[in-house]
C-alpha cells in the first residue's frame, strides 16, 4: 500500500485500518470459555492481567464452578482463593459473586443484551460490556477500550485523551460502526506483537511510515 502523507484524517485512519486487517487476519478474543456466563467471567477477571494467566486460572475455575448458581452460591473466601493470581481478587471476586445473583433473580439466568442493562452488573464498565455483548450476541454499541487499545490510540493519533470512555468516542467517531467490534482485536494483536508498552519494535513496524510516534522512544534515541 503506498502511503499518502497528505492523506485526511478519514483516509489515515482507512490506511491503518486496512494495514492493521493485512496484518492480522484472524485478530479475535483469545480468553477461552464455553458460554456467556464463562465470557463474563474471564473478561472480568481479566481486568489488571494478561490472558494468558486468566485462560490458566479459569481452566481450572470452569470445572470446578460449573453453573452461575454455582457461582451465586459459592463461598467468598474459597472463591478469592481460586482467582488469587488474576490481581485484585477481593474486589473481582466479590463482582462476580453478586453479578451471578442480580443475573439469577433480575435476568432469569442469562446475560443481559444491552449496554443499559449490562452496565448495572456488579463490576461491569463499558469495556467489559462491549466484549461481552459483541462475543455473545453480536451486539456492537462501541468499542472495547483496554490498556492496548488506550495506548495506541494515543500513539497513532486516534485519541488525545486519557479517559477511556472518551477515548472510546474518539474511536466512535474515527471508525465506521461495522469496524468498531474488530477494531479493539486488531489494536491488541498489534500492541502484543509490535507496539509494546514499554519499548515498541518501531523497526519492525507496518505502520512507521504512517505513525506520528514512531521512533520517538528513548531506545531509539541512544
Amino acid at each position: 500500500m503506498s502511503i499518502d502523507k497528505s492523506a485526511t484524517n478519514n483516509e489515515y485512519y482507512t490506511q491503518i485500518l486496512n494495514l492493521l486487517k493485512q496484518h492480522y487476519p484472524h485478530a479475535k478474543i483469545v480468553l477461552n470459555y464455553s458460554n456467556n456466563w464463562e465470557l463474563l467471567v474471564a473478561v472480568t477477571l481479566s481486568a489488571q492481567s494478561t490472558d494468558k494467566q486468566i485462560n490458566k486460572i479459569t481452566e481450572k475455575l470452569f470445572k470446578k464452578y460449573k453453573t452461575i448458581g454455582d457461582y451465586a452460591e459459592s463461598d467468598l473466601g474459597e472463591f478469592e482463593e481460586d482467582i488469587r493470581s488474576s490481581g485484585f481478587f477481593r474486589n473481582k471476586a466479590k463482582n462476580i459473586i453478586a453479578a451471578a445473583k442480580l443475573i439469577q433473580d433480575k435476568f432469569n439466568g442469562k446475560i443481559p443484551k444491552t449496554m443499559d442493562e449490562m452496565l448495572t452488573l456488579p463490576g461491569v464498565a463499558r469495556k467489559t460490556a462491549n466484549v461481552v455483548l459483541g462475543n455473545a450476541y453480536g451486539v456492537v454499541e462501541g468499542i472495547a477500550v483496554d490498556t492496548h487499545v488506550i495506548r495506541l490510540s494515543q500513539r497513532l493519533g486516534f485519541s488525545d485523551k486519557k479517559d477511556p470512555v472518551k477515548i472510546e468516542q474518539d474511536l466512535m467517531k474515527a471508525f465506521p460502526k461495522s469496524e468498531w467490534f474488530r477494531l479493539t482485536y486488531l489494536l491488541i494483536d498489534h500492541g502484543r506483537a509490535i507496539c509494546e508498552a514499554k519499548k515498541p519494535k518501531c523497526d519492525a513496524c507496518f505502520l512507521n511510515k504512517l505513525c506520528p510516534s514512531a521512533f520517538r522512544f528513548a531506545h531509539f534515541k541512544r
